[in-house]
């Protein structure tokens, strides 16, 4: 199976489990990996058989902007669960990272799933 992948995917909004997260938006990094085959669109240069990762991208800033959310873990089970059933695919890898959670870990903190349909 082919991969389509979104990296580096930054979304601002409102994550957090303490008092002061909860007034200010803060940065997300996704990074996402879709499986689907890419045969059909590449055969015959056809945008709408291909997984638009346009469409995609802009699916997974409105679930995360949609409303406040304490932790990564659920934001990424979220997004798993909109991929999957939004775009119909057999599995899906979701990385979310929290670039500034913790000072010390210049490359931040995060989560990364993977789940099937």
């Amino acid at each position: 199976m082919d991969k389509v992948f979104v990296s580096g995917l930054e979304v601002m909004c409102t994550i957090g489990a303490y008092d002061w997260e909860k007034t200010i938006q803060q940065k997300l990094i996704f990074d996402l990996e879709m499986a689907f085959d890419n045969r059909p669109a590449a055969a015959t240069d056809d945008l709408s058989l291909a997984l638009d990762y346009a469409r995609v991208s802009q699916s997974v800033i409105a679930l995360v902007q949609s409303e406040p959310i304490e932790l990564v873990e659920t934001v990424a089970e979220r997004v798993a669960a909109l991929i999957l059933a939004e775009f119909s695919l057999p599995w899906v890898k979701v990385r979310v990272t929290k670039p500034h959670a913790v000072l010390a870990a210049r490359g931040g903190v995060g989560v990364e799933i993977i789940r099937e349909a």
